[in-house]
């Protein structure tokens, strides 16, 4: 029996190597920087040249542009490397066209993957999706269920799923060292895009949105998240994966929280029932009218309740993980989030 945070290293001299860190631009991506940076370890980027650099600014980092997309890009930003942190996905559930989901979150990861085992890359650390994890209907959900949802999921889910398969299946036929987190719906301070959960977060403890859907969901804080991927270099056991989800809490509990930080009272609760019809109502009246691209989507209203409990007990006895409480996590993003806005202000 493996004893709680004992490391799986047998040769850990690849730490001593640069490290590359592609999706850093983004908010996970951006935090495992800021960790690797901190334990002085020498970091590599992979950035578009599009890429906003604001969550990096500042950042000792070596940059290399390039795009998942463009194989020639990945080898020369992983030349030299032991590890890759590979935070890239495209999140845009709601686009017409599935294809860019696709493109993006599956094809863009067999090239990083075929990258690394060309470059003799020690560890690959896979930031995956709650999304990819099956449904248990008695109790908390483990990395051992199944996917077993398959009619129910959206495009964007099929394709995390499909990348976390490719890369579960590399591990085993290829050797390729991975390990893939399944990461729940991520919160906290230095968000810069920002993201949309974490932006609703703001919108709600700022006052300015007044209400949410009567759902529940899993949630992690940004940092402990990115504490995981570090964690899971050297102690995750390669050809697994490992749910890094802390609480599971209403939306109700959880923007309370949120608006009684700026004083606010709590959000007025949407049934889900009435959420489905206007969600229902409002693809068709779109499609109608030869609207593309839309949030407003019925498969979204069936996302924001789907994800019950998660047992993170594997992340916590394998790899040493401890998250933080939600309320701190609340507290620290809505913190940071106004002293941006004051400071945007004050310009």
């Amino acid at each position: 029996m493996t004893e709680p945070g004992q490391d799986f290293v047998d040769n850990p001299d690849f730490l001593a190597k640069p490290v590359l860190v592609a999706g850093a631009s983004g908010f996970m991506g951006s935090h495992i920087t800021r960790l690797l940076v901190e334990q002085g370890r020498k970091v590599r980027v992979l950035l578009r040249k599009t890429s906003n650099r604001a969550a990096l600014e500042g950042l000792p980092v070596e940059v290399h542009y390039g795009d998942v997309l463009d194989p020639a890009s990945l080898r020369a930003a992983m030349d030299g490397c032991g590890s890759v942190f590979y935070s890239v996905v495209d999140p845009r559930f709601w686009l017409t066209d599935p294809t860019p989901i696709y493109r993006n979150n599956v094809e863009g990861l067999v090239n990083a993957m075929e990258a690394a085992l060309a470059c003799g890359i020690e560890r690959f650390i896979f930031t995956s999706s709650m999304g990819t994890l099956g449904f248990n209907p008695n109790g908390p959900v483990t990395e051992d269920i199944p996917f077993n949802w398959r009619d129910q999921a959206s495009p964007y889910i099929l394709a995390r799923l499909e990348a976390e398969e490719r890369l579960l299946d590399y591990c085993r036929s290829r050797g390729l060292p991975g390990v893939a987190l399944c990461v729940a719906n991520t919160y906290g301070p230095q968000d810069y895009q920002p993201t949309p959960h974490n932006g609703m977060l703001w919108e709600i403890a700022s006052g300015r949105a007044k209400a949410t859907l009567d759902a529940s969901a899993p949630c992690v804080d940004i940092r402990d998240a990115a504490g995981a991927a570090l964690l899971a270099e050297t102690r995750g056991r390669l050809g697994e994966r490992y749910i890094i989800a802390n609480e599971y809490i209403s939306n109700r509990d959880f923007f309370t929280l949120a608006a009684a930080q700026c004083g606010n009272k709590p959000p007025r609760v949407i049934p889900l029932g009435l959420a489905r019809c206007i969600a229902w109502i409002a693809e068709r009246v779109l499609t109608l009218l030869g609207k593309k691209d839309f949030l407003l989507r019925t498969d979204a209203v069936f996302l924001s309740n789907a994800f019950k409990e998660l047992d993170n007990s594997k992340a916590r006895r394998e790899l040493g993980w401890n998250p933080r409480p939600v309320a701190e996590t609340i507290r620290d993003a809505v913190t940071w989030f106004a002293a941006r806005e004051a400071e945007s202000q004050a310009r």
